[in-house]
């Protein structure tokens, strides 16, 4: 198939999943959910009209990665610190309370089941760490679509960011040890705070440069020139360090756009970013829309048939996890009444970051492969389950909390 047939064939998925979004919408449904099945049954596993040939090309993997920091940049513009200091704690601690909530009721569930059917309780542990991550995207598509405000969405937004921080830590941490436990190597412990630090590297110096600039421009085309160029400066110079200096730390270009976007959020006033954000809205919706999309064309439809009882497990406790994270830790630091009530609602979206973290533990594993087959099968089947629960879920939390706008 040539490469321009490809691109056209995902242009025209694209093209159905809006409309497939504007339909669902109807049903007074997020659209993000059209989205998602859009790419699920136009995808590899569907209709292959997106095919595995235009997933592995360089051509999609360059703009998919580009729009990862452009959405990144929307989380970003949360980040700003006369903003969030007056519940800084109160975030950091709930963020705690809902990531490490999460990673040990699914790694104490999984543990016993395992322990009794006499598989390595430490697979447990790699399913909790897996499910502890939060996928922004998901969640950042119904504020912008709903026009969410008020202490949920104020919360939500910075938390994706630092929910990414701890899966990070907590998952290279768990794998570092399963590759020393399974195959007596040693593994990416070490890199941990490379990781870490590399996004906030790569996103401070356009973010400095794009700040200065956007101090000075007050037109459309001047900030949206800025801002675009900003984005690409930071997808080139985290694709360089990544390609040329570590190829051995994976690249996080979302993250590297929420640096970017603080810097800059940062270094202007609140009129400014309010007049940045909406001159940029088109492109966070196109964004949004590709990401989505990207995000359905890997789940594969056909394992809700299958799935069992560690998919069930699986849901069950992540949600029982981040629900009850979230309460404590923003009961105990005395937030916002709604945001105790309904934050862990908006936290269920998942997909993109488990089958991230899978495809690794999974290289990990390599040596077991009948270990390798139910970390795959669950997560896989639990991503495509999960993800429509959880858009709807989220939807629901935002209009319980009262912050859904018309």
């Amino acid at each position: 198939m040539s490469t321009l047939i490809m691109i056209l064939g995902w242009v025209c998925v694209l093209a159905l999943g809006a409309l497939l979004g504007k339909l669902i919408s109807k049903l007074r449904l997020p659209a993000i959910l059209g989205w998602l099945i859009a790419g699920m049954i136009f995808g590899p596993f569907g209709l292959k009209i997106m095919s595995q040939d235009l997933m592995d090309h360089q051509f999609y993997i360059v703009i998919t990665n580009w729009m990862q920091v452009a959405f990144g940049l929307m989380l970003g513009t949360e980040l700003v610190w006369r903003k969030i200091r007056e519940f800084g704690r109160a975030l950091m601690a709930t963020t705690l309370t809902q990531s490490l909530g999460t990673f040990a009721v699914v790694s104490a569930a999984f543990m016993i089941i395992f322990r009794m059917e006499n598989v390595p309780v430490f697979l447990g542990l790699i399913m909790g760490s897996i499910a502890l991550a939060t996928a922004p995207a998901p969640a950042l598509s119904i504020v912008r679509e709903f026009h969410t405000r008020g202490p949920v969405t104020d919360t939500l937004l910075p938390m994706a960011v630092l929910d990414d921080v701890v899966g990070i830590v907590v998952f290279f941490s768990v794998n570092a040890a399963a590759a020393h436990i399974f195959s007596g190597t040693s593994s990416s412990a070490a890199l941990i705070p490379v990781m870490l630090l590399l996004p906030v590297a790569e996103g401070i110096l356009p973010g400095v440069v794009c700040g200065k600039a956007l101090r000075k421009l007050h037109g459309k085309k001047g900030v949206l020139f800025c801002l675009l160029s900003g984005i690409t400066a930071s997808y080139l110079l985290c694709w360089g360090v990544h390609t040329f200096v570590a190829p051995m730390v994976p690249e996080n270009y979302m993250m590297t756009g929420v640096v970017f976007s603080t810097v800059f959020s940062n270094m202007v006033s609140d009129v400014e970013l309010e007049q940045i954000t909406s001159y940029y809205s088109p492109v966070l919706g196109l964004a949004l829309l590709i990401s989505i999309v990207n995000l359905g064309a890997p789940l594969d439809f056909h394992l809700i048939l299958g799935s069992g009882i560690y998919t069930l497990v699986y849901i069950v406790a992540r949600a029982a996890g981040k629900y009850f994270g979230a309460r404590i830790g923003s009961t105990s630091t005395k937030m916002p009444r709604t945001v105790q009530k309904y934050l862990g609602f908006t936290l269920l979206p998942h997909s993109g970051v488990s089958l991230v973290f899978t495809g690794i533990a999974c290289a990990t594993l390599a040596g077991y492969p009948e270990l390798v087959q139910i970390l795959r099968g669950t997560i896989a089947a639990a991503a495509v389950v999960n993800e429509i629960i959880a858009v709807i879920a989220a939807r629901e939390g935002f209009r319980l909390a009262g912050e859904i706008r018309k």
